[in-house]
């Protein structure tokens, strides 16, 4: 949650100053390279299909529009560009949003323009703990703010997100489910538990004799008297 007591400085968007995340050591949900590309996929209705086309930081700049709106002046992003100055200016506008929320964080610009894939996956790692940190749930229309402009080279390991955000991609999607069909059937499974207790609890006793042979020795011992 972003914190709500924050006072907000001269010059800031009308939101509170970003939640600061440092450790990237141990994630909580360990995603693989495929997981964060999908995840990065369904938020911006990109179509990335490797961790490497992360190097032009437009999709960085994106998710700061998204989390922090008017941080960053989205319609200067290069989002269709294979030129490495203009990487340098997506990374420049990314620094300057980063400064404008106050996020305490160094950005390898140098590193990550190379796009080799161990850099590019530790940012990208960082920041989707950053993004989980202060997002608000709200949706947003990725492919509107862009102008429809295609982000990601289309290849065969991408697909299209839906472009509304962590809450309600693919991913986020399917762990609510799983949550609400363990809770589901477990509610179910109380409530058969305490449907059979009841039944026990009510049933008439059985019959002291039950076959013809203790009602034999019956007989036999009423004989003897």
């Amino acid at each position: 949650m972003i914190g709500s007591h924050a006072k907000m400085p001269k010059n800031t968007p009308n939101k509170d100053m970003a939640v600061n995340v440092y450790s990237t050591n141990v994630t909580s949900e360990n995603l693989s390279r495929h997981d964060m590309l999908a995840w990065v996929n369904d938020c911006l209705a990109s179509q990335f299909s490797k961790i490497e086309e992360l190097c032009t930081g437009a999709a960085y700049c994106q998710f700061m529009d998204m989390l922090f709106p008017n941080s960053v002046p989205i319609k200067r992003v290069k989002f269709r560009t294979n030129l490495e100055h203009e990487y340098i200016q997506n990374f420049k506008i990314l620094q300057a949003g980063f400064k404008k929320m106050s996020v305490d964080k160094i950005i390898p610009v140098d590193k990550l323009i190379k796009g080799r894939f161990q850099d590019n996956f530790e940012f990208l790692q960082w920041f989707k703990k950053f993004f989980d940190a202060n997002y608000d749930g709200q949706e947003y229309d990725a492919l509107a703010q862009r102008n429809h402009v295609k982000l990601g080279s289309g290849g065969p390991g991408s697909h299209t997100g839906s472009g509304v955000g962590s809450s309600s991609n693919e991913l986020h999607t399917m762990h609510r489910q799983k949550l609400i069909s363990h809770a589901h059937s477990h509610s179910q499974q109380q409530q058969h538990q305490h449907s059979s207790h009841a039944q026990s609890t009510h049933q008439p006793h059985p019959p002291l004799v039950s076959n013809g042979r203790s009602s034999s020795m019956r007989g036999r011992t009423d004989n003897t008297h």
